[in-house]
């Protein structure tokens, strides 16, 4: 990734998933909502955590040297906590130049009030002084605090900044810092007979090697962290791609079904057979429709019809098994039976046909003509299972489906817009009751051929 791409993830080639490329992850607009998401949640938290820790310390300091010079401190911890609020408001998903400087303006600050001499202590003592009080640990909370919303590359750049320029200070400090000569005479006098303890209480001594312990240190605390940024990344790009599989069952289950795929390997590999309740509906007359329209204009109103349609079915617990052009075929009780799989579709078509008389008043004040529906509604034993060899599809086979397709053909030379079969009415009398409110305004006609089943049959109808 270079410094051009600014719309792409901030992460590096061994962050993608296996045989994904930058390009896939930037056109996927689930993942680049996920690594949005969870860049935001992360920024609140390092603020927030950050701002804990400074109060923490704003508190901490004057306790354990009550004097004037913490002033000089209290303003350093006001000023980190302006610059997350910076960071928070600036943040966002892709390389961010602005990000980075604040960052790099954290880091030098930071540096500055640690290792060089306070302007406001009047002691006088050495300027080596300054690294006997373990300040360095500080650059601690701003590594784990970028933890929480930074990409490894990001952790990595916070312990290198952060070791060059402790060395430039320590370097600073060494050449032109301030000395007492006579201190480490007297270190030499208390202590002559041990050079190294006269050594490690001088007050003048930087004491390099214990720097460059800390700075080491601090790199390899980096390094892990980073190490451990990057596993979250790769998982948090998997998951992306698990929700974008999950957006896409929602498209033919219901949120009900997809819980249930997504909490079982193979609910739908075994081959079974239960009672469910099948429901077509068809747009009537759309090929006198479709002669007089443009394509686009068919397209247009086809995908506004089935957005509306569709919406029904997932909404009333149904699985949507396919479109058929002008209609579309849905199921209620796959790929498991519920207790009310004939009451939700019967439901569902009521609320189909409200759904089209709102459009219909839509498309009058457009100026176009309204669309008639029909639904055929039954409700018996099918067959369910994958079918396919590598490209696997749920189907929903039998004669119960057969007949709820005859029936939506039949609403046409009955004059009717739903027609539902006596097997789908019993079932709803059990499920909701005899008196159902849902049942009132479906009248009963006399027995009827209907092609699939032996003789004459009873039919419910709505007009």
């Amino acid at each position: 990734m270079t410094a051009t791409d600014p719309s792409l993830p901030n992460f590096g080639d061994a962050d993608l998933p296996a045989g994904a490329t930058h390009a896939e992850i930037a056109a996927n607009r689930f993942t680049e909502a996920t690594l949005e998401r969870h860049k935001r949640e992360g920024l609140e938290l390092a603020v927030r955590a950050r701002w804990v820790a400074l109060a923490v310390i704003a508190v901490l300091l004057p306790m354990l040297n009550f004097s004037f010079e913490m002033i000089y401190y209290e303003l350093l911890l006001a000023a980190l906590a302006l610059i997350g609020w910076a960071q928070r408001r600036i943040g966002r998903v892709g390389r961010s130049g602005n990000e980075l400087v604040l960052l790099f303006v954290e880091l030098s600050l930071t540096t500055v009030v640690l290792a060089l001499p306070n302007p406001l202590d009047q002691s006088g003592w050495p300027a080596a002084m300054t690294y006997r009080f373990g300040a360095f640990s500080y650059f601690f909370v701003i590594l784990a605090a970028g933890t929480l919303a930074y990409s490894w590359r990001t952790i990595m750049a916070i312990g290198n900044w952060t070791a060059a320029m402790w060395l430039i200070a320590l370097g600073l400090v060494w050449w032109f810092g301030k000395t007492d000569p006579a201190l480490t005479e007297a270190a030499q006098t208390a202590f002559g007979q041990d050079q190294k303890m006269a050594q490690m209480l001088d007050p003048n001594n930087i004491d390099f090697g214990l720097r460059v312990q800390e700075i080491i240190l601090f790199l390899i605390v980096a390094f892990t962290l980073a190490l451990s940024v990057r596993r979250f990344n790769r998982l948090l790009l998997d998951n992306a791609v698990l929700e974008r599989e999950r957006t896409n069952l929602s498209r033919y289950f219901s949120p009900n079904v997809v819980e249930e795929l997504s909490h079982n390997d193979d609910p739908l590999k075994e081959i079974r057979s239960h009672d469910v309740a099948v429901l077509f509906v068809d747009i009537v007359g759309f090929t006198a429709y479709a002669a007089t329209r443009l394509p686009q204009q068919l397209i247009e109103t086809l995908r506004a019809f089935h957005a509306r349609m569709e919406t029904e079915v997932f909404r009333h617990q149904g699985t949507l098994d396919k479109y058929l052009g002008d209609g579309l075929m849905a199921t209620f009780g796959t790929p498991m039976p519920g207790e009310r799989d004939a009451s939700n579709a019967l439901e569902c078509a009521k609320r189909m046909m409200e759904a089209v008389d709102r459009w219909n008043g839509e498309r009058a004040a457009q100026g176009e003509p309204p669309i008639q529906v029909s639904f055929g509604l039954h409700f018996g034993p099918v067959v369910l299972g994958d079918v396919g060899a590598n490209r696997l599809e749920f189907a929903v086979v039998g004669n119960t489906v057969n007949i709820a397709s005859r029936l939506e053909a039949m609403s046409r030379e009955l004059s009717v817009q739903l027609v539902m079969s006596e097997a789908m009415h019993a079932r709803i009398q059990v499920e909701s009751g005899v008196s159902a409110p849902m049942l009132a305004g479906l009248r009963q006609l006399e027995d009827q051929p209907i092609r699939g089943i032996d003789g004459r049959a009873p039919l419910w109808v709505s007009d």
